[in-house]
């Protein structure tokens, strides 16, 4: 007779992903994976093979909801300079949203895992793929509006943005660092929109620092603004 689940295999796939997200593949053993997803081995086995078979679909699930929402804002009608704000602003608070510094887990799993594991090598270039042609569209659909300069290289700024994401993950991962965050959404948006052409888009969340930012220690090369 065929035993019937008692679990939510969708629960706890995304309680995996999110042991995953936090530890790291090497870190988070089966025994582990059988503590925190509280189902037994022969279970884990039976719904989701072994370890490296369940890491795979945690990264495709991550992909999905986490990455897959910030490709869909970039698609939404309406300007793409705010379409790109708000995915930059996003990501330069991200580090408020998990105080454990956990990061991402695309750029985690690329630094563990690639290339000596070909699956995972496959899986994180796809996605980067993703995010390269999701924002090529978005590039594309500015310079036809007008906000973007036709005369610049769409692929070459989509190629600079994803490399702008991801290494604002690394560096909310690495210092938490808000202000730096916030220095890079603006850089970053006057690169692609042109110089002189961005507001400054972070203006506002300097004005209205949240108690739980991270704040960004004076250099000694700081100079205090003219009275």
């Amino acid at each position: 007779m065929t035993r019937v689940k008692t679990f939510d295999p969708d629960a706890v796939l995304d309680a995996a992903t999110d042991l995953f997200w936090r530890r790291g593949f090497a870190d988070t053993g089966v025994q582990d994976l059988v503590d925190e997803l509280g189902i037994s081995r022969s279970s884990l086995y039976a719904t989701f093979g072994d370890k490296d078979q369940l890491f795979q679909m945690a990264l495709a699930r991550y992909c999905t909801t986490e990455a897959g929402p910030r490709h869909e804002l970039l698609t939404r009608d309406g300007s793409v300079r705010d379409a790109l704000r708000q995915l930059l602003l996003g990501l330069a608070h991200a580090p408020e949203q998990h105080p454990d510094r956990r990061g991402c887990l695309i750029v985690n799993a690329a630094m563990e895992r690639v290339p000596g594991d070909s699956a995972t090598t496959v899986a994180i270039t796809d996605q980067l793929g993703r995010l390269e042609e999701a924002l090529y569209s978005t590039v594309r659909r500015g310079q036809a509006s007008g906000e973007i300069d036709r005369a610049r290289d769409a692929r070459a700024l989509a190629r600079f943005l994803v490399c702008v994401v991801q290494g604002m993950r690394v560096l909310g991962k690495a210092t938490a660092d808000r202000e730096a965050l916030l220095d890079t959404v603006d850089v970053a948006l006057e690169a692609v929109a042109g110089v002189g052409t961005a507001e400054r888009v972070a203006a506002e969340e300097r004005a209205a620092p949240r108690e739980d930012a991270v704040r960004r220690p004076r250099r000694a090369d700081d100079k205090p603004a003219p009275s």
